[in-house]
């Protein structure tokens, strides 16, 4: 049996398993300005934040579409659900024992809040457009960390949100960040206060459940001088075999000696177009991570971005991407240098299977004045037979002389005499293919908090069943 059979699919019952979808059966589909006013309405929101949804309506109709990536002219944006408020979620619960019981088997499915139990500082659990459950643990608390779905946030600290609110990823970014300025609902709110360094991760948890759902959360992080975190993201949704939209955004704010870390999956399903958004600021002498890896969406373009505003800021990129059949993997990294002293690396893998397909598109931009700034970037890719394809499409701008850069890409199949070799160890064909599938994304995987992150842990247990391990 050839070696590509003991590769086996990802089994998805478990992300693919949706709830009953009542509260959608009178929802209008499609975008308006009275939807717009209805959400910000019945969120109970400052004019100042219907004003700023009112313009990000007004940028989407105006803008066009992105003209590279993946072709998104098959989306009929108005058989889209751009909110859906399940009735019995009125709001969201600190206690897990009083969310409904159908969301709660949901999350519980998915090893939500399992995970809290054991190690996790605080968890948040969205459900379609809105929080089902948000806690922080009490002795963060003490210490002033604010921990709250952002809707929530807005309501009670409503000049902290304002300074920072899409102040990263600005409306007239581009043209979903403009529909994400118009609809978004739930998501995040992180303050570390100065010098606080939480000792455990915190964790949100996104699930789409709805046919035909768009899901639009917002990710707000703010860290003070000299603090750090560590934050994980999972995401995931049904299929259903009708378009669904994922247009979330994620900014963070890393300030002066502060540090931070981001880790997410993104699995929805594969009737989804995944269009996230995530970009940071790193001031002075401070560290941002990114690890990141992307399962599961038909359709992907996600490039984490860092801008190095302060000398000596540092950035780090980890990604994964495995695309399978009817999959295109568009994703990469954006970095900018923009003071003196920045350093960052970006390590890209990637795996294609049964015709799947893997683009790495990245940015590396050094502005005028950042001497001695330095990069890496590195970029392989993994094709597991002869239908699949790994693309990669780097673009570096340097406008200092004064810096360090270094690229390197490789693309290549299974390496047949290190299978045979293997194999001549005494290994079967399937542990010989196991170990060197495992060998290849290992600077990646060992990154992934794999040891609270039980979603993170079953994705990538699923994705090498049988054959990888």
């Amino acid at each position: 049996m050839a070696a590509l059979d003991y590769i086996q699919d990802l089994n998805r019952s478990v992300f693919d398993t949706a709830n009953q979808q009542d509260y959608t059966k009178n929802v209008v589909k499609g975008l308006s300005e009275a939807l717009i006013r209805r959400i910000s309405k019945e969120k109970n929101e400052p004019e100042w934040m219907l004003a700023h949804r009112l313009k990000g309506l007004e940028q989407w109709n105006a803008m066009t579409m992105p003209t590279f990536g993946v072709d998104l002219s098959v989306i009929d944006f108005e058989d889209i659900i751009y909110y859906a408020a399940p009735k019995e979620m009125a709001g969201y619960s600190t206690k897990w024992e009083d969310v409904p019981d159908d969301i709660k088997k949901t999350f519980e499915r998915l090893g939500i809040p399992e995970a809290e139990r054991k190690v996790l500082a605080g968890t948040g659990a969205q459900y379609d457009s809105l929080n089902a459950y948000h806690k922080l643990k009490e002795e963060w608390e003490k210490l002033g960390v604010l921990f709250e779905d952002l809707d929530v946030a807005l309501q009670k600290y409503p000049d902290l949100v304002k300074k920072y609110f899409m102040k990263c990823v600005p409306l007239h970014d581009h043209k979903f960040a403009a529909l994400h300025a118009a609809v978004w609902s739930g998501g995040t709110f992180l303050y570390v206060p100065k010098g606080v360094k939480i000792t455990a991760p915190l964790q949100a948890y996104f699930r789409m459940n709805a046919k035909s759902m768009g899901q639009f959360e917002h990710t707000l992080i703010i860290l003070e001088e000299e603090s750090e975190a560590q934050y994980i993201e999972g995401c995931s949704a049904p299929k259903y075999g009708s378009t669904s939209l994922h247009a979330g955004c994620v900014e963070v704010f890393v300030k002066k000696d502060a540090k931070f870390r981001y880790s997410s999956v993104e699995n929805w399903s594969q009737d989804t177009y995944n269009l996230n958004t995530k970009r940071a600021f790193v001031e002075e002498n401070a560290t941002m991570e990114w690890v990141g890896g992307n399962l599961g969406s038909g359709r992907t373009m996600l490039y984490p971005c860092s801008v190095l505003m302060g000398r000596g800021a540092h950035a780090d990129h980890l990604g994964i991407a495995f695309a399978n059949a009817n999959q295109i993997q568009d994703t990469g990294a954006r970095v900018i240098h923009a003071a003196p002293d920045t350093t960052s690396s970006v390590l890209s893998k990637s795996i294609s299977k049964n015709g799947g397909i893997n683009v790495y598109r990245g940015l590396l931009q050094i502005n005028k004045g950042a001497k001695g700034s330095k990069s890496k970037v590195r970029c392989d890719s993994l094709i597991l037979d002869k239908t699949s394809k790994s693309l990669t499409f780097p673009t570096m701008r340097v406008n200092e002389d004064d810096v360090s850069i270094g690229h390197e890409a490789s693309t290549g199949r299974i390496n047949e005499e290190q299978l045979f070799y293997l194999q001549s160890r005494g290994l079967s064909e399937e542990a010989a293919l196991g170990m060197i599938v495992n060998g290849f994304i290992e600077p990646i995987v060992r990154e992934l908090p794999l040891e609270y992150a039980v979603e993170m842990n079953r994705l990538i247990e699923m994705e090498m069943e049988g054959s990888i391990g």
